[in-house]
């Protein structure tokens, strides 16, 4: 399926093929709340990085997160890089290059109709904050940190992987 996405201003567009559009996983940790803003929902899509077609090139800027992992003496850096537009802000996707054939646009940039998950996972509740009050549906999936379970696995078990 083609997603296509901007950013606020429309300075930024682009479009990326992708096997995993429904955006189902919730993120409770601080570096989605804060740098794609609200209680979640920020990298769950998954898109063919070779697909990735972008209008206004000139006008994102890169951000690789610090990890501050409580089991961790230091904090590390992100390997993932997260693509913003410099004039407004918005988040408009990650590349990691542990994986390399994927980009992983945000849910909340892309304009093509998403479809309705099933079910939802919420992911790295440990760090949810006390003000986010989140919707627990009977068929979700809850964890403290990661699910085992990628993106891939997730919409191919649910039968919704798209070719």
């Amino acid at each position: 399926m083609e997603l296509g996405g901007s950013c606020h201003c429309g300075a930024v567009r682009f479009s990326v093929d992708s096997p995993t559009p429904y955006p189902y996983q919730a993120c409770y940790c601080s570096i989605c709340r804060k740098t794609a803003g609200g209680g979640g929902y920020a990298i769950n899509l998954g898109g063919d990085s070779s697909s990735l077609r972008v209008e206004g090139e000139e006008n994102i800027t890169a951000f690789q997160a610090r990890v501050d992992n409580p089991e961790d003496e230091e904090a590390s850096t992100s390997p993932a890089t997260r693509h913003f537009c410099s004039l407004c802000g918005s988040a408009l996707w990650l590349f990691d290059p542990t994986w390399p054939d994927l980009v992983h646009p945000f849910a909340s940039i892309i304009d093509t109709p998403l479809p309705v998950p099933p079910a939802r996972t919420h992911l790295m509740l440990r760090y949810k904050p006390t003000w986010l009050q989140h919707v627990i549906g009977k068929n979700d999936l809850t964890f403290d940190l990661y699910s085992e379970q990628s993106i891939e696995d997730w919409h191919t078990l649910c039968g919704l992987w798209i070719d």
